[in-house]
This record gives structure tokens, C-alpha cells and sequence, in this order.
């Protein structure tokens, strides 16, 4: 199986980028907007130096050396969030945009806005100054693709929900210009799927709950799909331990993990040695291949993994072994459930 991920030829121009795109390389439609995003998006919360998230830090060098990385290969899609470092993440690639003079040609980027981080707030005045600070640490006018993130963990649904929310404020921006498309960007299943039905958001993101252990968000995936809102799949390594293997990171969703949980993960480590496939190729596959899912987050925390997640989306893998690891026990149980959120 080969992944196409570069830009629009459209869109494209091979003089105005001397680097690793492929000539007619093609990109899929995000939902129904006219924006053509890449099957691979790569994620930057951890660019945001985030140590109480993944239990490592990432200074400034090494975050725009990686953020180099992913403006000079064939992904034309970046992730990032306000609140990704407090706005480190955001200041990182906007002062990568402005030394290159803007962004590639053809390339989406996609943000969120976020509640205050120290009340909980997230009504209208904050959704407003959210997505102002986003433009300025990123040094753009607009964005393409703007979530509302997290709503689970803002101080009230309600006021989020309410006439003056930030939910509104979300659809006012699309309206103003300042965001081509809006999408919903969340953890909690049983929080996403009634907005879902009640607002017309263009994309969603669920992360850490559709892999090859887990697919706690499978029945919203299908609802989505079939409403015709383009599903991002983010974290399908389970924030790490599915690309690194468990003797290296034993964590899933930000958080250590116990035997009950490492224990199918061993038997996917086991079929990964006994194919000589990696185990990260594996579990970024396994999302991209999807034909429900329009583009597959992958977070990087440093240059040469942006390298190393474009062989793996490439890796061949017979369909007998897709055949063998669905006999490896998965999960529906949100893998949050008990997690200590922080910020940083």
C-alpha cells in the first residue's frame, strides 16, 4: 500500500519549494469544505515543551528544527492548540513561518481555541481572545481549520453551549473569515456526540481512543462519517507507547500504564519483531488505512521523526498480518478515565 501525502499539484510549486515533495503527489477533500489536507497531519503539542503531559520537555531548538522538518517534507497539515506550552507550540511555528516568509504553498493549518487557563472561562470573550493571541503568536491573519478544544475540562458546559459561548463565537468566526472550516476537538465520547448532533462543525478530532488497542470512539467515527463531518485521528500511538514499545515508554494516554494494559501491546510487539515490521508503522497504518478517516494526527517531538514517520506510512504490510492482529484483544473503556489533567 502506497500513501500519498503531499500537497495539490494545484497548489504546488516545485520552484518555490526545492525539497522533499513528490511531483503529483495528491491530497483528500477535509469533509465537505474546499479544503485538501494530506492523509498524514503532524501533531505539535509536544513542540509546546508539555513535561507534565509526556514526561520530557523539548526545548526551543529542537521544536523549530523539527517544525523545519515538516515545512520542507510532503505533509501539507499542522496541528497545534493555544494552550499547547501555555503558547509555546504556537510561538515556535509562527516564528518558523516568518523566517521562511509564510507558510509552504498549499499548506493547512489547523488550531484551537482554548479556555482560560486559569478560571475554566471559555464564553464568547475568550473564545474571541483565544483565537486573537493564536493569530499573533502564529503570525497569520486567519486559519484554516479552527476546533473548539477540550470542553470537557472548562469550568461549565453550559456557558459554552450558551447564546453568548464560545461555541457561537466558533461559528461567527467561519462566518468573519477568520477560519475556513471549524471542528470540534475533544477526548470525552459522551461529551463530543451531543454537540456533534446539534452543530454543524466541518471536522472533528478524537485522540488516544481509536488504535490498535482501543476504540472507545469507533460508534462517533461512524456517526461523523456518516454525517459527512471529516474525522482527524490523532494520537495513534497512544501518546507513545504504540512507536517507542513498552520496554522504552510505558505510558498510554499520558499516563503510566499497568500490566491489564501492556498486555495486548506485548503481543503486537511480538507480531512487529516476528514480521520485521515496526511497531510504529503498525499503529499509524492501522489509522491511515481507515477509509473514515480523512487524515491521521501523528505528534513528532524532534526533526528526525518526521523522517521516520513518513517510511513507516510507507512500510508494506501484508494483509495476512492485518489479519493476525485482529485477534488481539482491544478495549472500548475510555483510556482517560483516570487521568490528572495539567496543561503543562
Amino acid at each position: 500500500m502506497r500513501l500519498a501525502l503531499g500537497p495539490t499539484s494545484s497548489t504546488f510549486n516545485p520552484s518555490e519549494e526545492k525539497d522533499m515533495r513528490e511531483p503529483g503527489a495528491i491530497t483528500v477533500a477535509l469533509g465537505r469544505t474546499d479544503l485538501s489536507v494530506s492523509k498524514l497531519c503532524f501533531g505539535t503539542s509536544a513542540l509546546g515543551d508539555m513535561p507534565d503531559t509526556y514526561g520530557y520537555g523539548v526545548d526551543e531548538h529542537r521544536a523549530k528544527e523539527t517544525i523545519r522538518a515538516i515545512f520542507a517534507g510532503p505533509v501539507n497539515f499542522l496541528d497545534t492548540s493555544r494552550n499547547y506550552g501555555l503558547g509555546r507550540s504556537e510561538e515556535r511555528i509562527g516564528a518558523v513561518i516568518r523566517e521562511r516568509g509564510g507558510l509552504p504553498a498549499g499548506f493547512v493549518v489547523s488550531t484551537k481555541l482554548d479556555r482560560d487557563p486559569d478560571t475554566g472561562r471559555f464564553d464568547a470573550a475568550q473564545a474571541r481572545r483565544s483565537l486573537e493571541e493564536s493569530l499573533a503568536a502564529l503570525g497569520l491573519d486567519q486559519v484554516h481549520l479552527l476546533h473548539l478544544h477540550d470542553p470537557e475540562h472548562a469550568a461549565s458546559l453550559d456557558e459554552i453551549t450558551s447564546p453568548n459561548g464560545a461555541l457561537s463565537e466558533l461559528f461567527k468566526m467561519r462566518d468573519e473569515g477568520l477560519a475556513t472550516a471549524v471542528g470540534l476537538a475533544a477526548g470525552r465520547v459522551d461529551v463530543m456526540m451531543p454537540l456533534l448532533r446539534d452543530w454543524d462543525f466541518n471536522a472533528l478530532i478524537t485522540h488516544n481512543r481509536y488504535t490498535l488497542v482501543n476504540r472507545n470512539a469507533e460508534p462517533m467515527i461512524d456517526f461523523a462519517n456518516a454525517k459527512g463531518i471529516a474525522v482527524l485521528n490523532a494520537a495513534p500511538y497512544g501518546s507513545g507507547v504504540l512507536a517507542k514499545g513498552s520496554d522504552q515508554y510505558a505510558r498510554y494516554a499520558y499516563q503510566d500504564a499497568t500490566g491489564d494494559r501492556l498486555a495486548p501491546i506485548h503481543r503486537l510487539e511480538a507480531a512487529s519483531r516476528q514480521h520485521n515490521i515496526p511497531l510504529g508503522a503498525l499503529a499509524l497504518q492501522f489509522s491511515m488505512k481507515d477509509p473514515r478517516i480523512t487524515s491521521t494526527i501523528c505528534g513528532v517531538s524532534r526533526p528526525e521523526r518526521v523522517a521516520q514517520t513518513l517510511e513507516w506510512a510507507e512500510w508494506p504490510i501484508p494483509e495476512h498480518v492485518w489479519s493476525e492482529l485482529s485477534s488481539v484483544p482491544v478495549t472500548t473503556e475510555d483510556p482517560e478515565a483516570t487521568r490528572h489533567y495539567k496543561l503543562g
